[in-house]
């Protein structure tokens, strides 16, 4: 059967489909049969096609009919039978076998459509959805299933395992980045801040609850001045950083007034200065780093002139600044500059800027900026601003001798001068740097380059102090790493990695396709879930994010998508970043790094085929369980193999599941299933069981 709808109903002459399937065979091995009864409807005839064959990977039998009528067809079910129709007030999608799927809202009207099947359950399964069936309009911003798919009959699998809430001390809890783990590392170069996942027998088994009192976060752009204090109960941050104009706690909610250590007047005033060198205005700047973020005000202000910022922060005594940052609605993850290369790749970053984030960019001999000269493209700036810059001034203030704070800045010079970049502006505590489109025209002396080929083999890997080389050019015009288009047109433009023919097997034409093929996907998604699109999912997660093509589907400026490229899978993060994209790097076999409740959206497509020979899917989805936050959703797109087991899974993780066809057809393995977390909290009375998933008994 197709997948989506050709026609709309209402018009003489279009098509109209319905589906009969069947779990078994006959006890004869005859094939399973069906036949239409009714020959008409309002009294005009129809014209039918069948079609026979295997169902569900040879497990049973379907039958295909379809048939055309010559009046309109009003929209309704009676029958037995799956139908796919397409109508002026809604569309109707099967979603499985015996079950329905209705988007957007739908007239009550009535279809007569009767059928007759052979030997097996198809008919009692299909009776029981048909009467479950709910097309109602989704009137409010939860998205939640109406019906699910047929459940196991007379099944002798046991019932799935039931998650039970961890301890209330738990709802912040970031498995990799844990205060007690983390002091029993050397604090040396902040490697105490980095990476360090708990090993198996220490893993947690258990829901991390929200906190008593979550609401769901303020909706874009309100949500980027507001924050419920429920959510993040924390006011360290408006003592500490009052006189900076940080935070400012106001009744139940914290306000964001904008500022930062070196913008107490605003972000804005801050960025308009920066604009007065950095191409800002022009698209030619569209991604950004924030090394030190605090609540990263620099990255929420950044949006509305369409630059993407991904800021990071340590977990450390300045109280959730990265949690407060993700609740606003802006990117950000915890993160350190330590001892281990960033999770990005190279060439990244348009733009980084340093506000006063007291990084000591010269110690072990300049390792620090060699890091950030790896990840800033060719082209791109980078901004200081605070200590040592405005030495003058405030070396007294900073309780520094002058030559302290005189030669740190020398040194700065001289590094950036190493790294070939040109210094572009200084004024008051400001100062800004660009990085040299090629190195044709350095003027190095004797420099220590990387001697790895794999700039971009980052994960886990030391830090060295060593110069990532620039690839060769053949005149001093032309930009190392590719020239980019500006953003928009940047965001479908073909990446110069894959002009250049760094990805093996991927052309401008696979490209294309595959760009076509995330369109499609997106649409079917928003047909499922008409609220994908607004600013119900701001916070979203690809966490297979392969060329970044689902997160171009959604581009908007009401929200962002964090595309993460498995440590396991081909490497194209560096194209995803060439389109104007953000992501990072990750191994789903570990927590990632954010907080609790961060993201109302994942999307995870083809991650559970990815992993499934490499760590415990209960690992995975229990971590995608404590990354998103209470009535949030997840959609998946795998093998209908892989996705039983998952979806077994989650039924006990208080998630309402849904399993629904490929666009292209039931006879397509690949499936989609629809998630949608619970809502409850600590102490709340449903966080002692879970209750049964819409649809199931």
């Amino acid at each position: 059967m197709g997948g989506e709808c050709p026609t709309r109903l209402g018009e003489v002459g279009k098509s109209l489909r319905s589906f009969v399937g069947w779990e078994k065979e006959s006890p004869e091995g005859k094939k399973a049969s069906s036949e239409v009864v009714d020959g008409n409807v309002d009294g005009r005839s129809k014209r039918w096609m069948r079609r026979e064959g295997r169902f569900g990977g040879g497990k049973g039998r379907f039958q295909e009919e379809e048939g055309e009528t010559v009046a309109p067809v009003p929209l309704g079910t009676t029958g037995l039978a799956l139908a796919v129709l397409c109508g002026d007030d809604g569309v109707a999608s099967g979603v499985g076998f015996g079950s329905w799927l209705c988007n957007p809202p739908l007239e009550s009207s009535q279809l007569s459509v009767n059928s007759k099947s052979g030997v097996g359950k198809g008919d009692s399964i299909a009776l029981g959805i048909t009467k479950q069936t709910d097309c109602n309009i989704i009137s409010t911003l939860d998205f939640e299933p109406h019906h699910n798919d047929v459940p196991v009959i007379d099944s002798l699998e046991p019932k799935a395992k039931e998650f039970k809430p961890c301890d209330a001390k738990y709802t912040d809890y970031t498995p990799c980045q844990e205060q007690d783990r983390a002091m029993t590392f050397p604090r040396e170069n902040m490697a105490y801040r980095e990476r360090h996942c708990p090993p198996e027998k220490e893993k947690l088994h258990c829901l991390i609850p929200a906190p008593k009192g979550y609401v769901t976060p303020f909706s874009w752009p309100k949500s980027r001045d507001y924050v419920h204090y429920a959510n993040v109960p924390y006011k360290s941050l408006t003592v500490e950083k009052a006189v900076q104009n940080w935070v400012q706690f106001q009744g139940n909610v914290f306000k964001f007034p904008g500022g930062g250590t070196m913008f107490p007047h605003g972000a804005d005033a801050y960025i308009d200065e920066l604009a007065s060198v950095i191409p800002i205005k022009d698209g030619s700047i569209r991604t950004a780093l924030d090394t030190g973020c605090g609540v990263a005000s620099w990255g929420a202000y950044l949006m509305k002139r369409n630059v993407l910022a991904m800021s990071f922060a340590p977990k450390d005594n300045h109280e959730a600044q990265v949690q407060f940052a993700l609740e606003r609605g802006v990117p950000a993850t915890i993160g350190v500059l330590g001892t281990i290369r960033l999770p990005y790749p190279s060439s990244a970053f348009d733009m980084a800027q340093c506000s006063r984030c007291l990084i000591p960019w010269t110690s072990n001999d300049g390792m620090y900026l060699m890091e950030v000269d790896r990840v800033l493209r060719p082209g791109g700036y980078w901004i200081l601003s605070g200590p040592p810059i405005n030495w003058k001034t405030y070396y007294k203030v900073w309780k520094r001798s002058k030559e302290d704070a005189k030669g740190e800045q020398r040194n700065i010079e001289e590094l950036a001068e190493l790294l070939c970049w040109e210094k572009k502006y200084e004024k008051g505590d400001i100062a800004i740097w660009r990085k040299k489109e090629n190195a044709k025209s350095c003027r190095r002396k004797s420099v220590n380059i990387c001697q790895s080929k794999e700039a971009d083999d980052v994960w886990y890997k030391k830090m060295e102090p060593c110069i990532t080389p620039s690839p060769e050019v053949t005149s001093a015009s032309e930009v190392a790493e590719g020239k980019l288009e500006k953003f928009p047109a940047r965001l479908f433009a073909v990446p110069p990695r894959i002009t250049e023919g760094s990805l093996p097997g991927i052309t401008a034409e696979s490209y294309h396709k595959d760009n076509i093929q995330w369109k499609k996907h997106v649409n079917v998604y928003k047909r499922i879930n008409t609220l994908i699109g607004t600013t119900r999912y701001r916070n979203i997660m690809d966490m297979n994010a392969g060329l970044g093509g689902f997160a171009a589907a959604l581009e908007s400026s009401k929200s962002w998508v964090m595309n993460v490229v498995p440590t396991i899978a081909e490497n194209t993060l560096g194209v995803i970043f060439e389109r104007g994209l953000i992501g990072i790097y990750h191994d789903w076999c570990e927590g990632f790094s954010t907080y609790p409740r961060s993201y109302d959206l994942i999307h995870a497509s083809g991650v559970f085929s990815l992993y499934q020979d490499k760590c415990k899917f209960e690992d995975i989805l229990l971590e995608m369980d404590r990354i998103l936050r209470p009535e949030g959703t997840v959609i998946f797109r795998d093998e209908v193999d892989v996705l039983n087991k998952v979806r077994k899974i989650a039924r006990g993780l208080r998630w309402d599941t849904r399993m629904i066809d490929h666009e292209d057809g039931p006879l397509v393995t690949e499936k989609i299933m629809v998630a949608v977390k619970q809502y409850w909290v600590v102490g709340s009375s449903s966080s002692g069981g879970n209750g049964p998933s819409i649809g199931e008994s």
